[in-house]
């Protein structure tokens, strides 16, 4: 099956595609720093990103007619500064708003499906209406705001349209904010996906199951230990016992006794070795950084818990949330390697760019896994081997 994938940044989506089975015919990135970071890894042979079309172009752009027809997934994380919490919050009033352009990529080249991920600022109540009105133009990509027609009346166009029950081509598309640390990934990520299939599939679909729990973990921590005797931390060496909410949920039978615990900090880099101790390791990207201090708000990523969010931030370093808070209490930034097993990327993935443009390519980056759960499941329903739907009655 064939994608293409705008907004390519680092590749952790477009991994994530490939890993679920796609094959890209164009891969698009205006940001130099990623591309050479793709670039890289094409010269070191890295599968699958050796046979990726790179396009170092800007989106707005670029010319979709060069693709191939018939395309099966479009995919993408357009800029997230215009939602983010901490940029200035500016929306569509903001440049770097591309979700005009991902409805053009839709409506252009008529995937059979399309899957956007975005921050979960997307979802605050001030842009609750910018949001609807996104998933209502990606619903009905063809029908085109006209010159000089402001956005709230496009809206409100769009609503009607929705409303008249006229019957003709467009997306079912649904929207949902996914905690990342719940498929698997050690870190506390929320990312609002945006997932559409187009209405002559005639197919149903829904998001994967979470995979993971945070009361599992807790579970294994404070009721059987399994996850100290795992790690081989004695008692005596053990972090303080948990808050009194903590304690009543480890201590509550598990709804879902088929989730996996949270994957923590020490689960995902314990292997690794300190970088301030071992400088000379001799890994990819794993090189210490000095400069990380803590203070109030900015303590760091503890290591017995999934990591906070790794950000890109306005100069790619921002305060607390790409530090590790060791267990004397003392900070270092995560290295480049520790950042990118938090972002799930595979070991011989290589990050090229000085440390800022990297610490930016990861904190803009999705989860590889994260990325191929979701595919995985969008690829199950478009195979033509695929069992038709159950029909439901709800």
């Amino acid at each position: 099956m064939r994608s293409t994938e705008l907004f390519a940044g680092a590749g952790g989506l477009g991994l994530g595609v490939s890993a679920a089975g796609f094959e890209h015919t164009a891969v698009i990135e205006m940001d130099r720093h990623a591309c050479d970071t793709i670039r890289e890894n094409q010269r070191r042979g890295i599968e699958p990103v050796v046979h990726w079309p790179l396009h170092e172009a800007d989106v707005r752009d670029f010319d979709y007619s060069c693709l191939p027809r018939g395309l099966d997934l479009l995919t993408g994380g357009p800029p997230c500064q215009p939602f983010s919490l901490g940029g200035k919050k500016r929306g569509r009033q903001d440049g770097r708003d591309m979700f005009p352009e991902a409805v053009r990529a839709v409506r252009e080249l008529r995937p059979r499906a399309f899957m956007f991920e975005n921050v979960k600022g997307l979802t605050r109540p001030a842009f609750t209406r910018y949001l609807e009105y996104i998933r209502l133009q990606l619903t009905y990509p063809d029908s085109v705001r006209m010159k000089n027609e402001r956005w709230t009346d496009h809206h409100s166009r769009l609503e009607r349209h929705f409303t008249s029950g006229r019957r003709d081509d467009f997306y079912r598309v649904v929207v949902r904010s996914l905690n990342v640390a719940d498929y698997g990934v050690a870190q506390r990520r929320n990312r609002v996906f945006i997932v559409g299939l187009r209405s002559d599939l005639e197919v149903e679909w829904c998001f994967p199951n979470p995979t993971h729990s945070r009361e599992e973990l807790l579970q294994s921590k404070w009721t059987t230990g399994d996850y100290w005797k795992r790690h081989c931390i004695a008692k005596r060496c053990r972090p303080a016992p948990p808050t009194s909410q903590e304690r009543r949920c480890a201590n509550k039978p598990l709804k879902d006794s088929a989730t996996l615990a949270w994957r923590t900090v020490r689960d995902e880099i314990s292997d690794l070795p300190d970088p301030e101790a071992h400088r000379d390791n001799g890994i990819a990207n794993h090189r210490f950084v000095p400069g990380a201090r803590s203070y109030s708000g900015h303590t760091g990523s503890p290591l017995d818990e999934p990591a906070k969010t790794l950000k890109a931030g306005n100069h790619g370093v921002p305060g607390g949330e790409n530090m590790l808070r060791k267990d004397d209490g003392s900070v270092r930034y995560f290295t480049i390697r520790e950042c990118a097993r938090l972002q799930a990327f595979p070991d011989d993935y290589v990050f090229f760019g000085p440390w800022s443009a990297t610490i930016r390519q990861l904190g803009n980056a999705v989860p590889v896994s994260v990325a191929q759960i979701v595919a995985n499941s969008v690829r199950t329903i478009l195979s033509p081997s695929a069992k038709p739907p159950v029909r439901s009655h709800v």
